[in-house]
């Protein structure tokens, strides 16, 4: 299967803002290729409404009133995919196998359609063929039963409902289990790991009302034109008022230099603009802590400077006083920094990190919005710690228009989090759970993603269950885990569309279990449910689907979960699996339940149009970490990549196309960087292509340097003149994912250090 039907590669310079005429042409081209029945334009228009669905891609917040069309070009795109007319069914698999299908591209594989049918894997003819429901739940319970449990994964992609998570987790830890990595485990464990540390919650304190009172937004390592378009109606309106946004990230995004607000009719009809970055430093990856060392170096020693002469003071100490607890300590390590260190290591010069700390010295609220460019790398957790400390300097958490805003990925992970998804027993219910159900939970920690891989790859690991995701393609040590899980005694995937992890089977049995869409109808016993998901501002939505389902064999996700539980656990008069699938409120009593300090009500204030917010301590100032206050971080360098510079080596960040969300790939336009047509390229700024005798087009292959004696490449990429700091290259993700060792990760969270990989270009 070619890359892209015939097109040839088309690299040129985009003109053009964020939205506008570009994303109205992107809906307008996805519309007819996906083949959406005519209601789509209807569904679009109730997307992220309080009568609507919410959006099964990003977990940006949704603004209540909503606007017109509350979806952005990458909603739109997602929702298309869904509620495609294109199928899978079983015919197709008689006629492909899956050695035939591991030809096609990731692209291919989804976008021939909805899954139909539940199948299981058949060695003999290498297809797969379908199975009765019954059938598969019963025998995937038999294998699961015949495993320790301890060497089963229960995976969750993000997407699944606050009523699905909860009862996924509740049948692992009652099988005995408690490895449930998720997809936070890969983007935003370190947020997880470093906020719960330095302020007691693992989640931003922020909302969106506070973009109505900051008068300054600090963007760190987060593309907002491409991850969370609906942000930049927030960030037009805050420019609009006056907001300084000062952007600290390695490549020039679009999103983050200018804006048409295509809901805007004058700016569309007049090409209006406007421009977001008041300030933009392209900070060399793995940069960020020394950039934060700057700001808070200038902050301290004018602070000093200040009260030495009798001036007015840059810190807030009566905040620092009264709520923090390590100031001296990191005080002293920012005033012993150097500036020339600094500078080297950021990428930067000082005066450019000097501006940036005068815009923050004189803003009364300040917002700091961050996504995988700081929690990526191997000082991940340090950078989402120094990005605290510098809010907590001017009191900058805990008031309007203050604090940690960080932008999570799949429509529901924090949602998962909340309701028990985790590896960690402190962060789930499991006394309650005890409390409730009768019986003992595992208290020990589970595998996180990458403990779960070394698992598969040492054998350790037997059974994988996956509530949605493309895991294989997804993680790092692609090859090596392709060939382990060939080795697996049970493989089962929850999914609506296949894709590459479904080709790669099992040696004992493996199953495709299709599933309803969040935007489909979901009819069961007491009639057409609705179900709830967190977005990354703790609001808790309702979502109604109503588009007639792909299929009439397809069952919910719920189902699914409660299917397989039912056949796996032994009967248990506290666990009603059949009246929870019969009616969802059951379920979000249960959880109000198990966890009243977040849910207490939940069914009755899911109501409120526009959600409702769980609440966030911090947010209050009150401090849920061990010296009851929040905690300032002493780093232990200025350069968060995890290792050294050396002649030849550059540091690859993976990236996300204009055309993807996470491994879906949409197609091969990747509009605001000028690429159509291919995503085989390497993004280097000019200089640093002459430095290495290479030539724009030039064919190249990268070959991992971690220095541990595996050889890791991917070949075939083309060289593509972009900007991009110096010792930086940039590829795309998953593409790219073979090249990143399993070990290097973020300390504490082992998050994927995918925004600096060690590399070499091989020619």
């Amino acid at each position: 299967m070619t890359e892209q039907r015939g097109d040839k590669p088309d690299i040129k310079p985009f003109p053009g803002p964020a939205g506008g005429w570009g994303s109205m042409r992107s809906v307008a081209e996805i519309l007819p290729r996906e083949k959406v029945p005519p209601i789509a334009v209807v569904e679009l228009l109730r997307q992220n409404k309080p009568d609507g669905f919410a959006c099964v891609s990003c977990a940006w917040p949704k603004p209540h009133p909503p606007h017109t069309a509350e979806f952005c070009e990458e909603g739109a795109k997602a929702t298309a995919w869904e509620i495609t007319t294109r199928r899978t069914t079983p015919d197709f698999f008689r006629e492909h196998s899956l050695t035939a299908l591991r030809e096609w591209s990731d692209y291919a594989l989804e976008e021939h359609g909805r899954l139909t049918d539940p199948l299981r894997y058949d060695p003999e003819t290498d297809r797969y063929v379908i199975v009765p429901w019954e059938t598969a739940f019963a025998d995937i319970a038999a294998r699961l039963r015949a495993i320790d449990p301890k060497a089963t994964i229960f995976y969750a992609s993000g997407r699944a409902s606050l009523e699905t998570s909860y009862l996924y987790q509740l049948m692992a830890r009652m099988y005995g289990n408690q490895n449930l990595p998720d997809s936070s485990n890969m983007c935003h464990e370190s947020t997880s790991v470093g906020l719960k540390a330095a302020i007691g919650v693992p989640v931003g304190t922020t909302t969106l009302d506070d973009f109505e009172h900051c008068d300054a937004i600090f963007f760190f390592g987060q593309n907002v034109g491409t991850n969370a378009p609906r942000m930049l109606h927030q960030l037009r309106s805050a420019r609009k008022r006056g907001v300084e946004v000062i952007t600290f990230n390695p490549l020039r995004e679009r999103g983050l230099e200018r804006f048409t607000d295509p809901q805007n009719p004058i700016e569309m009809a007049t090409g209006g603009e406007t421009v977001i970055s008041t300030q933009y430093h392209q900070v060399r990856a793995g940069g960020d802590i020394a950039v934060m060392t700057g700001i808070a170096k200038y902050l301290i020693e004018a602070d000093d400077a200040a009260r030495a002469s009798g001036g007015e003071a840059v810190l807030d100490h009566a905040f620092i006083a009264e709520h923090t607890d390590g100031f001296e300590a990191y005080a002293a390590k920012m005033r012993a920094a150097d500036w020339d260190e600094i500078a080297a290591a950021a990428g930067l010069t000082r005066q450019a990190i000097e501006n940036a700390a005068r815009v923050y010295a004189k803003s009364k609220a300040v917002m700091a919005i961050y996504g995988m460019g700081l929690t990526q790398h191997v000082k991940g957790v340090e950078n989402v710690r120094m990005l605290v400390n510098l809010l907590l300097l001017r009191g900058n958490i805990g008031k309007p228009g203050a604090g940690p805003c960080p932008v999570r990925g799949h429509s529901n992970v924090q949602g998962q989090r909340t309701v028990g998804i985790t590896e960690k027993t402190e962060l789930a219910p499991v006394a309650k759970m005890k409390e409730r159900y009768g019986f003992d939970s595992p208290t020990e920690k589970g595998l996180d993603t990458v403990e779960a891989c070394r698992g598969v790859i040492d054998g350790s690991v037997r059974a994988f269950v996956a509530l949605g995701g493309n895991f294989i393609r997804a993680v790092p040590e692609t090859r090596a885990m392709e060939a382990a899980w060939r080795d697996l005694d049970l493989s089962v995937q929850i999914a609506t569309k296949l894709n590459r992890n479904h080709l790669i089977p099992a040696r004992g049995a493996t199953y495709l279990l299709p599933c309803l869409g969040r935007i489909e109808l979901d009819q069961q016993a007491s009639g057409a449910q609705i179900v709830s998901v967190e977005d990354s501002a703790s609001v808790i939505h309702a979502s109604r689907g109503r588009v007639a389902p792909a299929s009439p064999n397809l069952l919910s996700e719920t189902a699914i979960v409660a299917g397989i539980a039912k056949a796996l656990l032994p009967p248990n008069p506290k666990v009603e699996w059949d009246r929870w699938v019969g009616d969802y409120s059951l379920i979000r009593d249960e959880i109000a339940a198990v966890i009243p300090n977040f849910f207490a009500d939940f069914n009755a204030r899911l109501k409120a149009p526009g959600g409702f917010w769980k609440g966030n301590k911090a947010a209050e100032r009150i401090w849920q970490t061990p010296s009851g206050k929040a905690e300032f971080l002493v780093p232990t360098g200025l350069d968060a990549a995890g290792f050294a510079d050396a002649e030849g080596r550059y540091r690859l960040m993976t990236i996300r196309s204009n055309d993807q969300f996470n491994t879906t790939i949409y197609g091969y336009d990747d509009r605001f960087r000028g690429i159509k047509g291919t995503r085989q390229v390497i993004l280097m700024n000019g200089a640093e292509i002459a430095r290495a005798g290479l030539t724009d087009g030039q064919m190249v292959a990268l070959e991992s340097d971690a220095g541990d004696g595996t050889t890791r490449v991917v070949e075939g990429l083309r060289v593509t003149t972009y900007s991009v700091p110096d010792g930086c290259i940039a590829a795309y993700y998953p593409e790219c994912n073979p090249l990143i060792a399993l070990d290097h990760h973020a300390e504490e969270s082992h998050v994927p250090a995918a925004k600096s990989v060690p590399v070499r270009i091989r020619t």
